[in-house]
């Protein structure tokens, strides 16, 4: 199977539902193949609350460790949109290790690159 580029875009927030966790084991899943050579996951909305450290969803488990395993990734990369982290506050706080602030022109470039994108 040829190589793929993918951008993941979690706009629901780490808690409420399940569909902000359900994109992190997704992207780790992903991450994980070795047929994903490039693998950008975008936190935005209020996902970019899950880039904080000790997040926990409902079932106990630990979101901090799914960003930090996806951030640390060879062929991963997690990022937050800058001015949705800007609207709640969140941009001058320490986020999890990894973690980046990136602006909506990159994430376009993203886009027009990639072989899929998957919104959660």
């Amino acid at each position: 199977m040829a190589e793929q580029n993918i951008v993941i875009i979690i706009h629901a927030a780490p808690h409420g539902s399940e569909r902000c966790l359900s994109g992190l084991r997704v992207a780790g899943a992903l991450a994980a193949r070795d047929d994903v050579k490039r693998l950008r996951i975008l936190l935005m909305s209020d996902a970019t609350v899950a880039a904080l450290p000790h997040q926990k969803d409902n079932a106990g488990n630990v979101i901090e460790t799914l960003v930090t395993e996806l951030a640390s990734a060879d062929n991963a990369s997690v990022h937050l949109c800058s001015k949705c982290a800007e609207a709640r506050g969140l941009a001058d706080l320490p986020h999890i290790a990894g973690v980046t602030l990136t602006s909506m022109i990159e994430v376009a470039g993203w886009i027009v690159e990639a072989d899929k994108v998957l919104t959660f």
